[in-house]
């Protein structure tokens, strides 16, 4: 169980589409999302759109008529300040408490590198709150003072599975930008730079004549990359991303990430002690590039749901993978084996059936024997060994029904 909330409606269609966590209703196309409104009448909801990757998940619901919407009005994560009142609504715990009111203040922002367990999303910006989450509030709105939602309850620290007053959002100008994709498409696709970026230390700072520990250093550019084509170079300080400051690593990659592919993106550097300004055209990530070319051209011979790429490619990289050997997980084709299997994107996967694969041929080769060799016994699984993204080692069975 989880919640949402209803972000946009069509008076023609009568269809609402509901933002929510992708946890909450990520298995969804396996079986049936039911949605409750306020004034208990139900309904079953189709999967828009799924993103791992930001945590962030699009459903819709067709509406009878008569039925009264309510649709929450979006605001400006961007403009938010830490002591802030912040408003939380959601369904927390079990049946009876549902539509529960809690208020706190944000108490911090841009937080990042946080261990959620598997499902941890890759790109972390989050609202830090005070106002009481729970489990069952994942999807819920965070709320201005006005009213107006600036983020979605997604996470809770804690040591007990309770609040403790330190929760998440996800900043609402993040989900606005995954939200479009998701309802143009089914899928986001992210714009690429092309650089290794390094975090900014005091002592870089010192090196590098910076006056704050903050910006993004180029430790590595890669070939035929639109870094590369704009002349970015090792060792320039990246200071602002289009209008907006980059504090570190993690603020960089969602600028770059929530841009439009195409743009020509004014990135302002520090080079030799002198600012300047390095116009950037963005391009989509190239794995990205490739999953929309296998989604034109159909579904592979052994229907795994399971895309992957190799260790040392940029998809392995942005998502920290330091292994040495296996592939790794770069998406999860919903209502598959695999989606059913706990396999998540950013996991290693080191054996198929015990047989080691370290290329992406090496993959599909083995998979496609192991898959004959389990169909000649009459098997209705299949045994893969991975490190999943706390670098903790386990079996993971994928089930053909």
């Amino acid at each position: 169980m989880g919640s949402g909330f209803i972000y946009e409606f069509n008076e023609v269609t009568r269809e609402a589409y509901i933002m929510t966590n992708n946890h909450v209703v990520e298995r969804g196309r396996d079986g049936t999302i039911t949605v409750t409104l306020a004034d208990r009448m139900a309904y079953t909801a189709e999967v828009v759109g799924l993103d791992p990757n930001t945590d962030v998940g699009v459903i819709k619901i067709t509406l009878k008529e008569g039925e009264k919407v309510t649709v929450a009005p979006l605001g400006d994560s961007s403009k938010l300040e830490i002591g802030e009142w912040a408003i939380a609504i959601g369904n927390p715990f079990a049946d009876g408490l549902d539509r529960t009111v809690t208020l706190g203040v944000i108490s911090a922002l841009s937080r990042s590198g946080m261990s959620l367990g598997n499902n941890s999303p890759i790109y972390q910006d989050f609202i830090q709150t005070d106002a009481a989450i729970n489990p069952g509030n994942s999807g819920g709105p965070l709320l201005n003072i006005d009213g107006e939602v600036i983020g979605i309850n997604s996470a809770i620290a804690s040591t007990s599975g309770g609040n403790i007053g330190i929760g998440f959002a996800i900043p609402i100008n993040l989900a606005k930008r995954v939200v479009d994709d998701l309802v143009a498409g089914g899928r986001v696709t992210r714009a690429y730079i092309g650089i290794l970026p390094q975090e900014i230390t005091s002592d870089i700072m010192e090196a590098f004549s910076l006056k704050e520990v903050s910006g993004v250093l180029i430790a590595k550019v890669e070939k035929d990359s639109p870094a590369e084509k704009a002349g970015l170079q090792v060792g320039d300080v990246i200071l602002e991303v289009g209008t907006e400051k980059v504090s570190n690593v993690a603020r960089f990659r969602i600028a770059v990430a929530t841009s439009k592919i195409g743009e020509q993106l004014p990135i302002r550097i520090l080079r030799d002690n002198k600012e300047r300004t390095i116009k950037v055209v963005l391009e989509a990530f190239p794995e990205d590039s490739v999953a929309a070319a296998s989604d034109r051209n159909g579904k592979t011979a052994v229907a795994t749901g399971i895309s992957v790429e190799s260790i040392d490619s940029q998809i392995a990289k942005r998502m920290n993978v330091t292994s040495d050997k296996g592939v790794v997980v770069s998406a999860i084709e919903p209502n598959s084996p695999a989606s059913r299997s706990g396999l998540q994107p950013g996991f290693v996967i080191l054996t198929i059936d015990g047989t080691e694969v370290n290329s992406v041929s090496e993959f599909r080769d083995v998979l496609a024997s192991a898959k004959d060799t389990m169909d000649k016994e009459g098997r209705k699984f299949m045994r893969l060994y991975v490190i999943d993204r706390n670098q903790t080692p386990q079996f993971v069975v994928l089930r053909f029904e």
